[in-house]
């Protein structure tokens, strides 16, 4: 699908060509933060987390699971929504700068390519089990954990509709 410019030029479809922009960022002492997830069923919990996330910095990259690798990760009837729809809803919010996929089964290939300053994961994660935090510890960066919301999760939302 074609997204209008807003939305299209925060889609990446290289690794190369989002290191070329966060390059570019870098030398304007730009302090770049990313996460990454399925964000399958986007809710009020993924919005309070992503916009924490953004706070940490001035520029906000995601990795988003190919649809792929959110069917190997949650299952055979995941995702509800393809990875075009999340991406695009993704790049639509004003604090995201920049999305990518990424169908390895983790991150650490392109978190070890982008170098962020930060590196941030949700509160189902703790410092020792979140994918890449000892290369950016190692890299001078910082790993942040932001606790959930409580009562929101794309399962819940699913076992609910379920229901009723």
């Amino acid at each position: 699908m074609k997204w209008n410019k807003i939305i299209s030029d925060k889609i990446f479809q290289s690794t190369t060509s989002l290191v070329q922009t966060i390059s570019k960022w870098k030398e304007s002492k730009d302090k770049i933060v990313f996460t990454n997830g399925c964000f399958d069923i986007l809710h009020l919990g993924h919005i309070d987390y992503l916009t924490k996330a953004a706070d940490l910095g001035n520029r906000l990259i995601i990795g988003v699971n190919t649809d792929y690798s959110v069917s190997k990760i949650k299952g055979p009837s995941r995702p509800i929504i393809e990875e075009s729809t999340r991406l695009a809803k993704l790049a639509s919010f004003a604090f995201v700068d920049a999305v990518i996929l990424f169908g390895e089964k983790t991150p650490i290939e392109l978190i070890k390519s982008l170098g962020p300053d930060v590196l941030v994961k949700g509160g189902d994660y703790s410092l020792q089990t979140i994918v890449g935090a000892d290369f950016i510890k190692n890299s001078g960066g910082e790993v942040v954990v932001i606790p959930f919301l409580d009562g929101h999760s794309s399962t819940n939302y699913i076992n609910n509709i379920k229901q009723s």
